[in-house]
């Protein structure tokens, strides 16, 4: 080996960890930072306190701002696994009729903001939806929902994952071998007693990783609590971070407090779930790449489970985008009647098209998710290539691209907020900010996707590329890069979307110069302007369902399986 291609396998980890180290360190010590700092009227550092802490732990009614975070989670969790782990079920493992539409829910959910799902929540549930409408017209008294409640902020949630849920389940499905259920089945055992003894036991391990997974990510949330939460006086973790930075000044220290104990809480379920998802490969039983699973013949229920997709899709999909487009259609907010239908109007969207702030606002948020989607893609395609080679310093770049999986997205745009508050860059209230803030947001889903692609990569063709005297990133360049591109393609537009629906980051780091959509949705719901934000979000979304397309496409031509299903 030339001394080149040595200096290269050299330098390569070397600059590619210096450059995740100057992305991933520096919020989580500016955190830990702002929670002790004592600072004066100016915001310098005068000592170091306890203080923050102190304050929090005798905050009143911090006990119940924890208890609702848990009880949120918890019961958002369970309703996503259930219905979206049933939907991947009947879809991967049986012969139920229309299942495209679970498939078609995912991918236009998948496109549309959560914001928006969350808005069209609020209209079909609230006092002039169709829910409470229809249940007081049939002679029911009071409210048959109350959205404005924890009950209702968990219905939602639960909606909302469902989809990633069918997703990443489904995955687990599709790839268990159904051997062990034949036998089942041949000895004599029903369907409910063989899903109940042989496919549940299988798919647990897998089942509970993701429910962990979901749980953490529910810790984070911050649409649901924001838009139902906040109103009705239920305040959970990331909605008082979000609270605390609202007042003026911002009280930093008490938000660096409670983002710290969330990054502390996040980072011991971080630690369960790797535990879990190691333990879930021992459960894995297909034996070859030409396997193809048995469905189960439900017979003459297989209508009945039709039916359960099909209520899914209404539920999940159909329901939420009526309600938007009837937003959208009417001048003033209004329950659905008869009479609404001589008001329609495409004031909305004439508004929507006609106003040049929301072209300014997709081309913000596009710019901005296809900038960090690049950035992510090429910087993990070096650290992933090196991590999953065995490299040296590949389990430090593994570490150091996963690291943001602590922050739930309202505590990173803090540490965001407090770093570049103090480093000399004038990007603070630009695009700039934001655009790194999603670096390190998404970054280990870059890292994945590269990872997983490079494990599926047989070292054979390195090496004789190398015996033949190519060079390290010759190699990468001429070798790697071009097998790899599928896993790089669909790494790219996963993020792209997922970007694109991020709030939490965005709200705290938009300024009235420099904002992306969901962050323009969000402040027209604040604003009480339901039209224009249903036109605005509905055109946002179709725009979204067709990279939602692009990327399901993708991922079932080559795209790497992440989630290591």
């Amino acid at each position: 080996m030339s001394l080149a291609a040595v200096n290269a396998r050299r330098v390569l980890p070397l600059v590619t960890g210096l450059l995740l180290a100057a992305l991933m360190l520096p919020p989580l010590a500016m955190l830990v930072h702002g929670s002790f700092a004592q600072t004066n009227a100016a915001g310098a550092v005068t000592g170091w306190t306890l203080h923050h802490f102190r304050a929090l732990l005798t905050a009143p009614g911090v006990g119940t701002t924890l208890w609702n975070s848990l009880v949120f989670s918890a019961g958002s969790t369970v309703l996503s696994l259930a219905v979206g782990g049933l939907l991947a079920w009947l879809v991967e493992r049986t012969n139920a009729p229309l299942r495209f539409l679970a498939t078609l829910s995912t991918i236009i959910s998948m496109g549309t903001p959560y914001v928006l799902h969350v808005v069209a929540w609020l209209f079909l549930l609230g006092p002039v939806g169709p829910a409470n409408g229809l249940w007081q017209a049939a002679g029911g008294a009071g409210k048959l929902i109350e959205v404005q409640s924890m009950g209702g902020m968990i219905l939602i949630e639960g909606f909302l994952w469902s989809p990633l849920v069918f997703l990443l389940l489904g995955a687990t499905f599709r790839a268990a071998n159904a051997d062990m259920e034949e036998a089942a089945r041949t000895s004599g055992a029903s369907v409910p007693a063989t899903i109940w003894r042989i496919s549940l036991p299988l798919a647990m391990p897998a089942i509970l990783a993701l429910a962990l997974f979901v749980f953490i990510r529910a810790i984070g949330a911050f649409e649901v609590p924001a838009l139902v939460g906040i109103p009705s006086r239920i305040y959970v973790l990331t909605t008082t971070v979000f609270e605390s930075m609202k007042t003026m000044p911002p009280d930093l220290g008490q938000a660096s407090a409670f983002a710290v104990v969330m990054v502390a809480i996040v980072a011991v379920l971080l630690h369960f779930y790797g535990r879990l998802s190691a333990n879930a490969e021992k459960y894995h039983s297909v034996t070859g790449k030409g396997f193809r699973p048995r469905p189960f013949d439900l017979g003459a229920w297989r209508w009945a489970a039709g039916a359960l997709i099909v209520a899914n899709f209404i539920i999940v999909l159909l329901l939420p985008m009526i309600a938007l487009v009837w937003m959208a259609l009417q001048r003033f907010p209004r329950g659905f009647s008869m009479a609404g239908l001589k008001t329609l109007t495409l004031s909305n969207f004439n508004a929507v098209i006609e106003a040049p702030n929301y072209l300014d606002l997709a081309f913000n948020s596009l710019l901005v998710a296809a900038g960090a989607a690049s950035a992510i893609m090429a910087l993990a395609a070096f650290a992933g290539w090196i991590a999953a080679r065995n490299a040296p310093g590949g389990r430090v770049l593994d570490q150091l691209s996963t690291l943001s999986l602590v922050f739930p997205g309202i505590v990173l745009g803090v540490a965001v907020m407090e770093v570049y508050l103090r480093v000399p860059l004038p990007i603070y209230g630009t695009l700039w900010i934001i655009l790194i803030a999603y670096i390190i947001r998404f970054m280990p889903f870059g890292m994945r996707y590269v990872y997983a692609g490079v494990l599926q990569l047989h070292r054979e063709l390195e090496e004789a590329a190398a015996v033949a005297g190519a060079g390290t990133l010759t190699i990468l360049r001429r070798i790697v890069a071009p097998l790899l591109r599928p896993a790089m393609v669909a790494g790219w537009l996963f993020i792209f979307l997922i970007a694109n629906k991020e709030l939490a980051i965005a709200v705290l780091l938009a300024s009235p110069g420099a904002q992306v959509a969901a962050v323009a949705v969000f402040d027209l719901w604040v604003n009480g302007q339901g039209g224009e934000l249903a036109a605005f979000g509905l055109l946002w979304t179709l725009l979204m369902t067709v990279v939602a397309v692009l990327f399901f496409w993708q991922s079932r031509r080559g795209g790497a399986d992440i989630w290591g299903n």
